[in-house]
């Protein structure tokens, strides 16, 4: 072959982007990166991040080969959330999924104006000023509404279905836990005590935000002799629902929580929206606006159902009768 032909044969190759990939040295093209922004702690969580992945594969997207994640959590500390927010932001990350409600959101615009939010909160996303409306978001924000502070009247409802008042001793309160590091508590207290009050409930309200503070609110249930325990809304009783089960079923007290993973680790009941179902409808979300979607078109997303659970083996430890009323409601029992 003629030196001529050879730099012509040559230089159509070169042309091919067929041939770019092998060629030494050729780069591959830069696959997306998503940050992951939680409140909570891995491995309690590692279900919802298995329905973020079912998420984005049902949009295209596959960890690992045309995506990237990178996960950062605060392990309860929401005061680290600041700090994990603006190292994302460092990275250029190109949508930042967050879990755990309205601090990990607020952390994520602190740090960057610009970079998609796709939340999942239980508060209502419009009253806080995050989306301008959930069916038109405006801005760089949408995700999931569960409506966990929403339905704190109704898990009270149910417990006092399954604890009526003339099974307590007289004068014996509910006991309510809750968080008073996780900001919409203020609005959670409101609500139950007013629903408290409609059905003649008193409460005895105790404060937790770390392992040894939930030891000793129950130690305060146990002196009290509490009737009944409602679990307050947050993630860091979620992180923590082996700790919270294992103290009720030591004090042998009837307690109602938000989520089924609780019912699943032993608790007697919980009421709430599915987090794994959310967390892949996030993932949905975030491989849409991976695809050139923006997040302010993308309307919230409310659930239009909701899990009752019961742990029927909690219940006969407790010695508790279940009202045929309350089992007809259940959408899963534990046997």
């Amino acid at each position: 072959m003629r030196r001529r032909e050879l730099i012509t044969v040559l230089g159509g190759a070169a042309a091919s982007p067929m041939l770019w990939p092998f060629a030494a040295g050729a780069r591959q093209p830069a696959v997306p990166v998503v940050g992951f922004l939680h409140v909570g702690s891995a491995d309690p969580f590692a279900h919802l991040v298995a329905g973020f992945r079912q998420g984005l594969k049902e949009t295209g997207f596959v960890e690992g080969q045309n995506v990237a994640v990178e996960f950062r959590w605060a392990d309860g500390r929401y005061d680290r959330l600041p700090a994990l927010a603006a190292d994302l932001a460092r990275r250029q990350v190109a949508v930042i999924l967050t879990g755990g409600g309205e601090p990990s959101i607020f952390a994520v615009r602190a740090a960057s104006a610009t970079i998609p939010i796709v939340f999942n909160i239980g508060s209502d996303p419009v009253r806080l000023g995050i989306v301008a409306s959930l069916g038109r978001p405006g801005g760089s924000a949408t995700g999931v509404n569960i409506l966990s502070v929403e339905l704190a009247a109704k898990r009270l409802g149910l417990l006092n279905d399954l604890v009526p008042k003339d099974s307590m001793p007289k004068d014996s309160a509910f006991a309510f836990l809750v968080n008073p590091n996780f900001p919409p508590t203020e609005t959670n207290i409101e609500q139950v005590e007013a629903a408290g009050r409609s059905i003649g409930r008193q409460f005895l309200l105790l404060k937790a935000s770390s392992e040894n503070e939930i030891d000793a609110a129950f130690t305060t249930i146990a002196q009290v002799r509490a009737g009944a325990l409602l679990v307050g809304t947050d993630p860091f009783f979620t992180s923590r629902r082996a700790q919270i089960v294992a103290s009720a079923a030591r004090l042998g007290i009837p307690a109602m929580y938000e989520q089924r993973e609780f019912a699943l680790a032993g608790g007697l009941i919980s009421y709430g929206t599915s987090l794994a179902h959310s967390y892949r409808q996030q993932g949905v979300y975030v491989g849409r606006i991976l695809k050139g979607e923006k997040a302010g078109d993308l309307p919230v997303i409310q659930p239009t159902k909701f899990e009752l659970v019961i742990n029927l083996k909690t219940a006969k430890a407790l010695g508790l009768e279940i009202p045929d009323t309350v089992l007809a409601l259940a959408d899963e029992v534990i046997e």
